[in-house]
């Protein structure tokens, strides 16, 4: 009998992020050992996951009593972030966690600093990152 295959369901604004393992190097060529590196306020790795977003309260639904809402959908502010991101965030608000083997940080979108974007990726017009 197989079993079910599993998956990781990340909830509200934040990502599943596989974070940049080994060595680092700083800017003059040295290598830092682990140690070093966990020292550092911030920390790399690659998203994997998103979660859908913040969620929001429908503008209507706000004039009416919660209990004569019929249609009570969820609506979610979308993330900035995308699976294949590059980010760089803020180390102590990652909680790190390990399913099947695998180490992941979950990270709230609001602790990411910077996203780097691959140039295969397409990049809306609006999007900060497409002027730097």
């Amino acid at each position: 009998m197989d079993k079910p295959l599993k998956k990781l369901v990340v909830m509200g604004d934040r990502v599943l992020i596989a974070p940049k393992e080994g060595e680092e190097r700083t800017t003059i060529g040295l290598y830092l050992p682990a140690t070093a590196v966990e020292r550092q306020a911030v920390q790399t790795g690659e998203i994997v996951a998103t979660g859908p977003g913040t969620p929001m309260a429908e503008p209507a639904a706000l004039d009416e009593e919660p209990w004569r809402i019929a249609n009570a959908e969820t609506k979610f502010m979308p993330m900035q972030a995308k699976v294949g991101d590059f980010a760089i965030f803020f180390r102590k608000a990652a909680v790190e966690i390990t399913f099947e083997d695998d180490r992941y940080l979950v990270v709230p979108q609001a602790a990411i600093l910077v996203l780097v974007r691959g140039g295969e990726q397409v990049v809306a017009e609006d999007d900060p990152l497409t002027d730097l």
